[in-house]
């Protein structure tokens, strides 16, 4: 009760300088409805701030009309941060997290907003959107779509809170909206080369063709990135998280009549690099001596290991730092996507116009990752070439074999399948509408959503191998093959009536009410074992599970276990907002967010084979405001938040007593988040904007129960018993998240060009990041990072574009992610932020 009371004082003291200040003088008396593209409030000097046009409500609206929080990125703002991947923008947006989340690829990169994430084997809790398409999510990943996305964008949004009734996919934590941009009537286009530190080179081009005047245009955009990793692999001899991708697509417009419009998007990218440098923290020894995989005694030949192989290679890890790794495979990353999204708008009147969005799309990943860090097959992902024959510190002291040979690639010739390998289909019919003299907007439609497999799902891996046994055949291979379908349907409507149609007193005081009903329909099946040879397959996971299946049958069939999870749900949103003065929005709204459920691949009994959807209902209250501090025009927008959140995706560990096998299942949890989000920027002239993003979120668990295989718990519930986690700090929730900003531009003759300098500070707290309690190395220290980039534009009128960028200025070391293994596999790795990087980038324009 006290925190909400602190909450709402600071929000009510933000509100209270917006209305109060004597410095503060609204721009504007009474309100008048604003256009989608208002002009840019103006100051005295000329000084300007200026509109963001974004589509949060699936039409073209002025950022600050919208009763949502959005965070919009232009281009150009883009370009200043030196934004190419998700993590970039992390620090940027109130309440986002991104990142890796501890995955096997350094391209896998996902969002969490308000602490609801994409959870181990479930749908995104944040979908993103290409082209208001959701992109395709894989399984074994938190993967969505692959890189490039920010090549030649309209603009990036980012919306928080529960989304539904209007856009393609239930999520319960918010959308990413990606647009690419849009074919024009003008022959345009550019071509820029970028060089950098870690030998990054980069081409980015576009061209832009109108080939019949107002009636058919086309743009294509495509690019080459290419940058040395920072993580070395001093046993492959090789740089651990590089980038190698490139990217293109063909943008075609047509509009063959005034009411018929007609924008086909195609785009595909392959992503191919050396996977990820995880760097060791440590080795749980008590773990591994109560598993029989160590012994605090001397090596026995063929035998148990001395425990201090495993401390000595931590102690290696230590001495090395944080930019060195040292694996026992040939990591690896690769994605391949692609998709075709077509958008047609007729206009029937007016007043209405009826939309057909269809898309096809297709995405297939395939790596290997070696998780602990070491040459010990500890914990091996999808397994790569063997280590190279040459004696290994750490290894061969100990009396082990310097070449752990026992090794497995996913993948190969005769080895069926990728890790994932998912086609999407998507198909909506929305109809929109604008009456009553434009006080009554509405959007009816439905939706149609369907990801199969498009061949089957493998890996082959060796894991959990006890030091004693690396480098030899006594750690079989464990094989996997799997396949998830996800299917959902829904019909939504949304509306906003001004109530100014009823009466002209109320004129500016908006209604708004969204309803949605969702069928999801999930098809699962998997197959897991280790190879016996004469003696058949072992059973891992699912009811199979310890037992032995026949040589003479097909493991896939042998071992098999699938399951069908069918769920439905309606969501909703209410709202109502007002402006009481042209450039001030307040506005207070409840909705009800969903997620569906889902199929576990690594249960070990039939009550786990499936889990259930997550629900989120999230009351809002905030402002948007643009005032003037003396002559500079200063912009202000605030919020609170409030989630009730129910049957929460958390995965933890499974013991069946039955039969003693050990695998994974997702347990339901409930919580309460709540945060206070703010934005303010001022021009105090016409060449200066400064600007601070802040936001503080608190989540707390309020029942969080699961079996207990032995790890800490809140009530140290003895093994099997019902462990208590719901003392845990909330998952991947960084409570204090601010970004402050400056641009200035730089007093330089016209002639050679118009020059600007960009200085942007971030800073991020501590964030923990494993679904239980007391697990060691799972808190994230917060950490800030300084960026800036000089640039000159239109150099000498030629249209020639320089621009010379610096990230992590000050060189901060910084994990990014952690196993959270420590408890249950027995090891601790982390994955480190990018060092100092910086370079230059030349574009012309014509």
């Amino acid at each position: 009760m006290v925190r909400n009371t602190r909450i709402g004082i600071l929000l009510g003291g933000v509100a209270i300088a917006a209305f109060a200040s004597p410095a503060l003088a609204a721009q504007g008396t009474p309100a008048a409805p604003a256009p989608a593209a208002a002009d840019a409030s103006t100051s005295a000097d000329g000084s300007a701030m200026a509109d963001i046009i974004v589509t949060a409500q699936r039409r073209a609206e002025r950022g600050q009309d919208v009763p949502i929080v959005i965070s919009a990125f232009t281009p150009e703002r883009l370009q200043k941060l030196n934004v190419n991947q998700p993590q970039d923008l992390y620090g940027t947006v109130p309440s986002l997290v991104s990142g890796t989340q501890g995955q096997a690829s350094r391209d896998v990169q996902s969002f969490s907003i308000r602490g609801q994430s994409t959870g181990f084997l479930a749908s995104p809790s944040v979908q993103s959107y290409l082209n208001e398409v959701p992109l395709p999510s894989t399984v074994s990943l938190s993967l969505q779509g692959g890189p490039g996305l920010f090549i030649d964008p309209e603009n990036v949004q980012v919306l928080s809170g529960p989304q539904g009734t209007l856009f393609g996919r239930n999520t319960t934590g918010g959308a990413v909206l990606f647009s690419a941009k849009k074919p024009t009537n003008n022959f345009e286009g550019y071509l820029e080369g970028s060089i950098g530190n870690l030998n990054l080179r980069g081409v980015e081009g576009a061209i832009n063709i109108p080939v019949i005047s107002d009636v058919l245009m086309v743009r294509v955009a495509g690019a080459y990135h290419d940058r040395r990793g920072y993580t070395r692999d001093i046993v492959w001899n090789k740089w651990r998280d590089n980038e190698h991708w490139y990217t293109g697509r063909i943008g075609i417009l047509f509009k063959p009549t005034d009411r018929l419009t007609n924008y086909l998007l195609a785009y595909g990218t392959k992503s191919s690099n050396d996977g990820s440098g995880f760097v060791n923290e440590d080795f749980n020894i008590p773990g591994l001596i109560a598993r029989g995989s160590c012994t605090d005694g001397p090596t026995v030949p063929g035998g148990v290991a001395s425990c201090n192989v495993y401390r000595r290679q931590t102690q290696l890890a230590q001495q090395l730092g944080p930019r060195v790794t040292r694996g026992d495979l040939d990591a690896f990353s690769k994605i391949d996507t692609w998709g075709v999204i077509n958008n047609t708008a007729y206009e029937l009147s007016d007043e209405l116009t009826m939309r057909n969005i269809v898309s096809f799309q297709k995405l297939k990943d395939n790596y290997s990752g070696d998780t602990d860090g070491t040459p010990l097959q500890q914990a091996e992902l999808s397994q790569g070439a063997a280590v190279p024959n040459f004696p290994i510190a750490g290894l061969v002291e100990f009396g082990l074999p310097a070449t752990p040979g026992n090794v497995f690639q996913n993948g190969t010739s005769g080895f069926p399948g990728p890790r994932d390998n998912i086609k999407q289909f998507t198909e909506e019919l929305q109809l929109q509408g604008s009456m009553l003299d434009k006080h009554l907007t509405f959007s009816v439609g439905g939706f149609y959503f369907n990801a199969t497999p498009a061949s089957r799902w493998a890996s082959d891996a060796v894991q959990f191998c006890d030091a004693g046994k690396t480098g030899t055949t006594a750690c079989g291979q464990n094989i996997s093959i799997s396949g998830v379908s996800n299917r959902s349907q829904a019909l939504y409507g949304q509306g906003t009536l001004d109530l100014g149609a009823l009466t002209p007193s109320l004129e500016n005081l908006r209604v708004t009410a969204g309803y949605r009903y969702t069928w999801d329909r999930i098809i699962g099946f998997s197959s897991s074992y280790v190879p016996l040879g004469a003696f058949g397959n072992f059973c891992v996971f699912g009811p199979p599970a310890g037992t032995i299946s026949p040589a003479n049958v097909d493991p896939a069939v042998g071992c098999n276990y699938g399951a069908t999870l069918k769920s439905k749900a309606p969501t909703w949103t209410f709202g109502v907002d007002y402006k009481p003065v042209q450039n001030l929005l307040v506005y207070a709204k409840v909705s009800r967010g969903y997620k569906s459920g889902g199929f576990n691949t690594f249960a070990v009994r039939a009550s786990t084979q499936t889990f259930t959807p997550e629900r989120l209902t999230t009351f809002e209250t905030g402002f948007k405001s643009d005032w003037h501090l003396g002559t500079a025009p200063l912009h202000l927008n605030a919020t609170y938040y409030h989630s009730s959140y129910k049957n929460i995706q958390r995965p933890g560990g499974d013991f069946n007593l039955a039969n003693g096998a050990g695998g994974a299942a997702i347990f339901a949890a409930a919580a309460t988040i709540q945060g206070v989000e703010v934005e303010a920027s001022v021009r105090p002239t016409s060449g200066v904007e400064i600007g601070s993003t802040v936001s503080y979120s608190h989540g707390k668990y309020k029942q969080y129960t699961l079996p207990s295989l032995g790890a800490p718990s809140c009530n140290n519930a003895p093994f099997g018993a019902p462990a208590d986690f719901s003392c845990a700090p909330f998952q991947f929730l960084t409570p204090w998240i601010y970004n402050i900003y400056t641009t200035i531009k730089l007093p330089v003759p016209e002639s050679i060009g118009d020059a600007s300098l960009f200085v942007s500070y971030s800073h991020v707290s501590d964030q923990y990041t494993a679904p239980g309690p007391f697990e060691p190395f799972a808190t994230l220290k917060g950490y800030g990072l300084l960026n800036g980039s000089l640039r000159l534009n239109n150099i000498g009128g030629m249209g020639l574009d320089l621009s010379i960028f610096a990230n992590n200025i000050a060189d901060k070391v910084y994990r990014v992610s952690n196993s959270n293994s420590f408890s249950g596999s027995l090891y601790a790795a982390t994955l480190y932020g990018e060092p100092r990087t910086f370079g230059a980038k030349m574009r012309y324009r014509f």
